[in-house]
């Protein structure tokens, strides 16, 4: 029914386009999990497309019609699972990976509920919010790829281990693009950690409040880390190969919340990125800590693992006053 080969093209070709990181830590997989990888890859990144009116990641677009985006989304998917033909490239693509790696409907609507939650405006209120949200956008994604690499469905700790790698990349990018979120009117920095910080809902970029923002967001990139030296532990169960793969992810997009810290309040004058010979870097020192014997030290799980952060009732915050909310708040140039 669906053209292997062709779907595998395009989803290579997206992956190139989407995530020079994680197109070249791919490249590390036996052909198979690559492939497959590639396939999940695209249909992820037509779904954020699709619900954030982008392409390929980039500037978000206009955001009216959220909820018919949304719809798209799950009618789409929902084809998808049920192994029928939907008309989009990335959506067959996910049909094939549902096919081959047996992956379930509750994990596609784990991904979703994250876009229904921007779909809905919600941002949150505190830490507990903030990773169930990067569980949704990011850690159900981890899953998801740990399933296509062989993992199996019930070995709870190694995906929890890849879900908290998930949330490490999320959290990282969130530190990275507080100013491109900001000017679409979003922020997923916890209303408990503004307050905290004196900083009043929708003012996070006034110059006054910089520092105190550049704090926030060193937290969050603590936070990212922890994550990521959780989910390093995992990665030493997979095969050789596999564990090359993630290592790489991880150096790769981890530092990307290490960048942003050490930028302080200079973090968003431009994008933060990996360049070509860091990623390069990246890819060999991790075949050294993917080579038998060179396990990670044990690291302590998070407080808030997969299983609880799947349970946890998110807060609904209240929204401030249309009045409270500054249009066009500062610039990071301001």
């Amino acid at each position: 029914m669906f053209d292997r080969p062709a779907l595998v093209s395009q989803a290579r070709d997206t992956i190139a386009r989407g995530s020079k990181s994680f197109a070249a830590a791919s490249h590390l997989f036996d052909r198979v999990t690559r492939e497959r990888v590639w396939l999940l890859y695209a249909w992820c990144r037509a779904c954020d497309d699709i619900a954030d009116a982008q392409d390929m990641g980039g500037e978000l677009g206009d955001q009216s019609g959220a909820a018919e985006r949304l719809a798209t989304i799950r009618r789409l998917t929902d084809l998808a699972l049920a192994g029928q033909p939907t008309g989009r490239a990335e959506f067959d693509a996910f049909a094939l990976v549902v096919q081959e790696c047996g992956i379930t409907g509750d994990m596609a609507d784990d991904v979703i509920a994250g876009f229904a939650l921007d779909a809905a405006d919600w941002t949150p209120r505190s830490e507990a919010d903030l990773l169930r949200y990067c569980f949704h956008v990011a850690g159900a994604v981890g899953v998801m790829m740990a399933v296509v690499m062989g993992v199996a469905p019930d070995d709870d700790d190694t995906l929890d281990r890849a879900c908290d790698l998930g949330l490490a990349f999320q959290l990282g990018n969130i530190a990275r693009d507080i100013a491109e979120d900001d000017r679409a009117g979003r922020c997923y920095l916890p209303a408990e950690w503004l307050a905290e910080a004196d900083i009043p809902p929708g003012e996070q970029f006034r110059p006054i409040h910089r520092p105190a923002l550049v704090a926030a967001v060193a937290r969050m990139c603590r936070l990212a880390e922890d994550y990521e030296r959780s989910a390093r532990v995992g990665a030493a169960r997979l095969g050789f190969r596999q564990r090359w793969a993630v290592l790489s992810a991880a150096g790769i997009y981890g530092a990307i919340a290490r960048r942003v810290a050490a930028a302080g309040p200079h973090a968003w004058d431009r994008r933060v990125s990996t360049s070509g010979k860091a990623k390069l870097g990246f890819v060999a020192g991790a075949l050294l800590r993917a080579m038998p014997g060179m396990a990670p030290r044990q690291a302590q799980r998070p407080a808030l693992s997969r299983r609880e952060l799947h349970a946890l009732a998110l807060a609904d915050p209240p929204r401030p006053a249309a009045a409270e909310i500054r249009p066009g708040v500062a610039s990071p140039a301001e």
